[in-house]
């Protein structure tokens, strides 16, 4: 009871205690990542009902998608450039956004005169992939925004312990998760349930007021900094101490050319590939961008010492393959709203009891998820993972009909029980990486480091975009015929299990002295 009781004090309540104002404004920014998929349930149904895309194709579309991702590394270098500005790519973003947005505003209200102009399948892709974009710049600057939320010195200028910033990252990318699963929760039931009230296209009216939270979160960021100066002057600290606490004091940053000329010739060869008929052009564009990546990385880690640099990149390995695993894709959501009956109000439940669930977890396990190496949090979750799965592979062998004759729960009742046990470690993996990356990032490249490491890991999805697709060519599951879709989701589970053991258990034998904690 004493242990219980001191794990609720320190770790489950312990996050309330460490909140600082300093930490808000980039949470704002993640608050509104988390609130975007206010549509995403409309979404689904529309491009199921009206437009006439395949599941192999939307996988395909979710790799470019996941690719503007990439870009994480000229735009995190120009924000360490330009970082006294840093509130203009907020700013940017979010007309992105909100042009993605008004698209399917005209989709869904407008449609004929839209098609007048481009066919619909064109409008929803462009929508597609400009909105992405805008999200890439608004968390390029979120994610350097939380090193700077992290104060090195308290409040009379004395520098903080090592050991207390250390936790103090881990709570700062834990509650940066928390925001955007938040926002999530928020809008994931209530969005199911407008969806059978009122029309797509005031939905995504509605949603045009997203892009304003992260706006008002970069701005209560720089207002937050004038008032952090004001307090330090009146303590009376000369300018250039204020300007070392206030992490503004760094060393003169010049432009990285590599960086700069390489994204170039990236984004102009995948326009090029985009546009052209390459068969291969998905995967050239992958292997590309992994390259570009790898060599920032090494670049990166050349001056850490030679133990470091390995086990650092061992870890980043990991991280990558367990995320890069294949999803089922469509096939599966069609099949639970044809043959199990689930409703748009139903999808924003299991939605918003997974985000709140996962908020929960966030809270329980922080302290477990500090103390336990990344290669062990990868070996659980597959297993976990995998177990989580079964219950609906069972469904597509008629386990929902067997329960519903004999305990007399069906489909519903064994969706919602799966997503309560699988929600709570849905994040864990992330945030020991994510701490790890903070606080090693440099002072004057704070936005570069971040977003170079950060790009590995998120081009991981990519690799998942693709091998969904590869899964959808091989097992061909289409609108009312889902044959195939049995096997394809054994499969998916199978290679979700052992292929990110099989890393853990090679990089763990490449990596010597084996792996400790990182976080």
């Amino acid at each position: 009871m004493e242990r219980a009781w001191r794990w609720f004090i320190v770790d489950f309540l312990g996050i309330f205690r460490e909140m600082r104002l300093s930490y808000l404004p980039p949470l704002m920014v993640y608050l509104a990542a988390g609130v975007s998929a206010f549509s995403g349930i409309i979404e689904s149904f529309f491009v199921k009902d009206q437009l006439g895309l395949s599941a192999a194709f939307l996988a395909s579309l979710g790799f470019w998608a996941g690719l503007p991702w990439a870009l994480k590394m000229p735009i995190g270098h120009l924000v360490d450039l330009f970082w006294q500005r840093k509130s203009f790519f907020v700013y940017f973003g979010a007309l992105l956004m909100a042009a993605g947005l008004l698209i399917m505003v005209g989709l869904t209200g407008y449609k004929e005169w839209m098609a007048g102009l481009l066919p619909p399948d064109i409008w929803y892709i462009v929508s597609s992939l400009i909105s992405p974009i805008g999200f890439v710049f608004q968390d390029v600057v979120a994610d350097a925004m939380t090193v700077e939320a992290v104060p090195r010195h308290d409040e009379n200028g004395v520098p903080i312990p090592e050991k207390d910033l250390q936790r103090m990252h881990v709570t700062m990318q834990t509650l940066g998760r928390i925001a955007i699963i938040s926002g999530s929760a928020l809008v994931a039931g209530i969005g199911g349930w407008l969806a059978q009230t009122l029309s797509y296209v005031v939905m995504y009216e509605v949603s045009l007021l997203i892009p304003i939270v992260s706006v008002a979160g970069v701005t209560l960021g720089d207002v937050n900094l004038i008032l952090r100066r004001r307090r330090y002057r009146r303590s009376g600290f000369s300018e250039q101490n204020i300007r070392r606490m206030l992490h503004a004091e760094k060393p003169e940053l010049e432009p990285n050319w590599t960086i700069l000329g390489g994204s170039a010739a990236f984004v102009a060869a995948g326009i090029f590939l985009g546009l052209s008929q390459f068969a291969a052009k998905m995967e050239t564009i992958f292997c590309v961008s992994l390259l570009i990546i790898g060599y920032l990385i090494h670049q990166l880690l050349r001056e850490m010492a030679p133990e470091k640099r390995r086990e650092i990149i061992g870890i980043a390995v990991i991280v990558f393959v367990f995320r890069a695993m294949p999803g089922a894709g469509a096939g599966a959501s069609w099949w639970q709203i044809d043959l199990l009956g689930f409703d748009e109000a139903f999808f924003g439940t299991l939605r918003q009891i997974s985000s709140i669930l996962a908020i929960l977890g966030m809270f329980a396990l922080r302290g477990w998820m500090s103390r336990r190496p990344i290669p062990y949090l990868v070996v659980f979750l597959s297993l976990y993972g995998t177990v989580m799965t079964m219950p609906f592979v069972g469904m597509y062998y008629g386990l929902h009909e067997w329960t519903e004759r004999v305990f007399g729960f069906g489909a519903r009742a064994i969706a919602l029980v799966d997503t309560m046990a699988d929600s709570p470690l849905g994040q864990v993996a992330m945030v020991p990486m994510l701490a790890w990356i903070a606080r090693e990032a440099p002072e004057n490249q704070k936005a570069t480091y971040f977003a170079v490491m950060a790009a590995f890991t998120n081009l991981a999805l990519s690799a998942a975009s693709l091998g969904t697709n590869y899964m959808n060519q091989i097992f061909i599951v289409e609108r009312g015929s889902y044959g195939e879709l049995g096997r394809l989701m054994i499969t998916v589970s199978l290679v979700g299990l052992v292929i990110p053991i099989a890393t853990v258990l090679l990089v763990n034998r490449w990596s010597r002295p084996r792996f400790t904690e990182t976080t």
